[in-house]
């Protein structure tokens, strides 16, 4: 999303060609570097993930051809200040949305107080009637949530998008790291870089937290996949075994007593925390799809009596909604009763007519999605397609505005990659990844940077050919 005729920002260096403070230890110990050493070492981050089958899966591709994910070993940096800034502004806009959920499930104030529109929930798929009246333990609807930032100058950072369904990524955030530390122990000595390691820990702490407040004992937290054929089961076995916690499939539980319980050698055994990468759709079949096999027969059942914690809660989804993501900046206000530290990037709503006019006369410029689009598919980047493809999306906005919003080309920051000709800017956005509990938010410090490897390109999505860097948050 990166407009031509505005410059870059690019994070390490200054327009002059010095190197910025974040960025001076590292940039003193690559001087230092050989360059067939550096590309030695490249070579040795793509075995490395190689054997450490860090790999997703592309459907509609040769029956979900398995890739490697592009990992670039230059690190993408922020200093302690900057993150501190940003921490406070992520707090306020994910506290925020826990709000928002329970009000859209209970007394809906925010649309008695004309905030925002009825139809955004009467039309919405992800709004879950079975979850009005509900409080899930301990008030918590968005357990783990990813929250996609975008940079354009020194101190402008802007909200891209919310992840509240179930977010992914942090299992390469991990590995990042791990790599990093394998190939340069030495950088790790020279600069204080925060550390991420401990994320799974934190993980199963805070789901703990949220366990039933009928659990007694250390309670049993288990991850629910859909299986080996999902493109994020590698994410979900690691996360498992890195907590100690269950890695379970649907064929594995059942509802037994008024509990979900898991098979194992010595029988069955209740679980208190479910971290379930399954869509809503296909949770419980009894309740939602009844075709879905990739779920558990009556847990909705078992969740409303407070036999369980589900999390991400079922219905977080609508957050997700990026007609809804238009409104953050008055949903944040209302329920906080601040104005956003954060910023949204400005959007037209093409559901409203005057919005859906400006976007028609001025789609060559502006980039252009579905309101329940992910990973890069359904849109338009208006100033890098043909003619063609402009006309086409013409015809699928006018059919259906409201299945569409548009925001303006933005100047992305840039990060440089490492290539065989040396240091290459690429664009980058940012994922941090947040935990909710009753005993407060939690966010790592870091994140997944993931960058647009090819030059130009302005999608990051490893579906869409992006890669992955590691992100230092500096200890200053």
């Amino acid at each position: 999303m990166s407009n031509p005729d505005v410059p870059n920002f690019d994070e390490m260096f200054e327009p002059d060609g010095t190197v910025r403070p974040a960025y001076r230890d590292y940039a003193n110990w690559l001087d230092q570097q050989e360059p067939a050493a550096m590309r030695r070492k490249n070579a040795e981050a793509e075995n490395f993930f190689r054997r450490s089958g860090i790999t997703f899966n592309v459907y509609g591709e040769g029956d979900g051809e398995e890739r490697l994910i592009p990992f670039d070993m230059v690190p993408r940096i922020v200093t302690g200040s900057e993150w501190r800034r940003l921490s406070r502004g992520i707090e306020q806009r994910v506290r925020a949305l826990n709000a928002f959920m329970h009000d859209l499930y209970h007394r809906q104030e925010i649309i008695r107080s004309g905030r925002l529109p009825q139809r955004l929930f009467s039309n919405n798929e992800a709004w879950l009637p079975e979850m009005v009246g509900f409080n899930p333990p301990g008030g918590v609807y968005t357990h783990i949530v990813g929250i996609d930032l975008v940079r354009t100058g020194p101190d402008e950072f802007m909200v891209l998008e919310d992840n509240a369904r179930t977010p992914s990524g942090v299992s390469y955030m991990l590995e990042n790291r791990e790599t990093m530390i394998a190939m340069f122990p030495e950088l790790f000595s020279r600069i204080p870089v925060q550390r991420v390691s401990d994320y799974p820990r934190r993980l199963a702490k805070s789901l703990a937290a949220c366990a039933p407040s009928a659990t007694t004992d250390k309670p049993v937290i288990a991850v629910l996949t859909p299986g080996i054929y999902n493109s994020a089961y590698f994410e979900h076995a690691f996360l498992a075994d890195q907590m100690t916690a269950e890695l379970v499939e649907a064929s594995d539980l059942r509802v037994i007593g008024g509990r979900v319980q898991m098979r194992t050698t010595s029988g069955y055994k209740p679980i208190d925390v479910l971290y379930r990468r399954v869509d809503d759709d296909f949770l419980d079949p009894l309740t939602f799809n009844p075709g879905s096999m990739l779920g558990v027969p009556g847990i909705m059942d078992v969740y409303r009596s407070g036999g369980i914690t589900i999390a991400n809660a079922p219905g977080t989804g609508v957050a997700d909604d990026k007609a809804i993501y238009s409104f953050m900046p008055e949903i944040v206000e209302f329920y906080t009763g601040e104005k956003p530290l954060l910023p949204n990037v400005p959007t037209w709503r093409c559901a409203e007519a005057d919005s859906l006019a400006y976007v028609l006369d001025n789609i060559a410029d502006l980039v252009v999605k579905e309101v329940h689009g992910s990973g890069g598919y359904g849109m338009l980047i208006g100033p890098t397609s043909s003619k063609r493809e402009l006309a086409d999306f013409t015809k699928k906005l006018q059919a259906r505005p409201e299945n569409y919003i548009a925001q303006p080309t933005l100047a992305l920051s840039t990060v440089p990659i490492f290539t065989k000709a040396g240091l290459a800017p690429r664009h980058v956005d940012l994922r941090p990844f947040v935990l909710v509990s009753p005993n407060g938010v939690d966010i790592t410090p870091g994140g997944l940077t993931r960058v647009a490897l090819k030059k130009g390109s302005l999608v990051v999505n490893s579906s869409q050919g992006g890669g992955t860097k590691d992100t230092w948050v500096l200890d200053d």
